[in-house]
């Protein structure tokens, strides 16, 4: 992976002090770790509504005649076939078939935006613009001047009808609107962080504060609350999302990440990396693969922990944390082909692993 040279500062972190949140690195990025006690923040996204800072966002917006025609001949997704106001998710592949971003890609009436992961910012900004040249495309890289907060939990709904007056079951997962809070124009798109209901506000980076203020009382009213990345790690892992660079980066090909039903769309003509893509999937297998793991120990492995069967090593892993459903550790990582199936055991220092679903 490429070195990180800076750490980006989620525009929300003057909030979130004044609030005595708990700041951590996560991956490139200062976030809060949490605002309370992991068991509260859980149990108010699983039974209400929790308010999530997603300033961990790279956005860039595309302009002119070709932008959708250039985004569909260098990206996985099928953005031509895209319709206004829809996204898809998709990735940024070297002529290998490696990972270099995973990109959400959404059609808006006047411009694409692409949104991604904003620790490999300078990375990701030069290969979207590499191949411009001579289309009538430009590239603007927005990241400083918006910012994003997320609702998720079985309560969004009325929060966010609270908040913008629009009902989010109107508007279809992965899809975009422009809405308005407290007289703030934001944009709004239906993107899920843990498989629950609920929207990703993106607004001004200048009234970020003020919307998240808003959103937070009406969270709060209705018995949910801010939660941090520690809580989101978990409610994710249990949901079984994968989280890009952490889960899947450069060193694999979609098919190892398998990512390939999710990020990757087969109807389309030729872009970066396709060979490789039609190659593997051609064959029907790969030699390794992101697997989902559940650990014999409530002490989540660090990620790189590596993975063996018998004497031979395995596989690593690549994520954990501790999961209230599952009353252990779960995490992901990579296995090779002999221990992919579910139920299959390997072991590490300071337990075993087993395969899950």
């Amino acid at each position: 992976m490429e070195t990180r040279t800076s750490i980006f500062e989620t525009p929300l972190l003057p909030v979130h002090r004044a609030a005595n949140a708990r700041i951590g690195e996560f991956t490139g990025c200062m976030l809060p770790e949490g605002f309370s006690d992991f068991e509260t923040e859980y149990r108010a996204a699983r039974e209400a509504v929790a308010l999530i800072d997603t300033n961990w966002h790279l956005t860039a917006s595309f302009t002119g005649r070709d932008r959708v025609k250039y985004l569909h001949a260098i990206t996985s997704g099928n953005v031509s076939d895209l319709a206004e106001n829809r996204g898809a998710l998709a990735l940024l592949l070297s002529p290998q078939g490696r990972i270099l971003a995973e990109l959400e890609i959404y059609a808006l009436a006047e411009s694409v935006q692409v949104r991604s992961h904003v620790s490999l910012r300078e990375q990701t900004i030069a290969t979207l613009r590499k191949y411009i040249l001579g289309s009538q495309v430009k590239l603007e890289d927005a990241t400083d001047t918006v910012g994003s907060f997320a609702l998720e939990g079985p309560r969004a709904n009325e929060v966010f009808r609270a908040v913008a007056g629009v009902e989010l079951a109107e508007i279809p997962e992965m899809g975009a609107a422009e809405i308005s809070i407290d007289q703030v124009q934001c944009r709004l798109v239906h993107r899920s962080r843990f498989a629950q209901p609920g929207p990703e506000i993106i607004a001004p980076v200048d009234s970020l504060a003020q919307v998240w203020r808003t959103a937070e009382a009406a969270v709060r009213a209705r018995g949910g609350a801010p939660i941090g990345m520690i809580a989101l790690n978990s409610l994710r892992l249990e949901a079984g999302v994968p989280w890009f660079p952490a889960d899947f980066n450069d060193t694999v090909i979609p098919h190892e990440a398998a990512v390939e039903n999710t990020h990757i769309a087969y109807n389309k003509g030729c872009y970066t990396g396709q060979e490789i893509v039609e190659r593997v999937r051609s064959q029907g297998r790969v030699n390794r693969k992101r697997v989902r793991l559940k650990f014999s120990s409530a002490q989540p492995p660090l990620a790189g922990t590596k993975l063996r069967a018998g004497a031979s090593e395995v596989g690593a892993v690549t994520s954990a944390a501790y999961s209230p459903e599952f009353s252990s550790a779960i995490g992901m990582g990579y296995l090779r082909r002999e221990q992919h199936a579910p139920g299959s055991t390997v072991e590490y220092d300071g337990g075993t692993a087993s395969v899950l679903e």
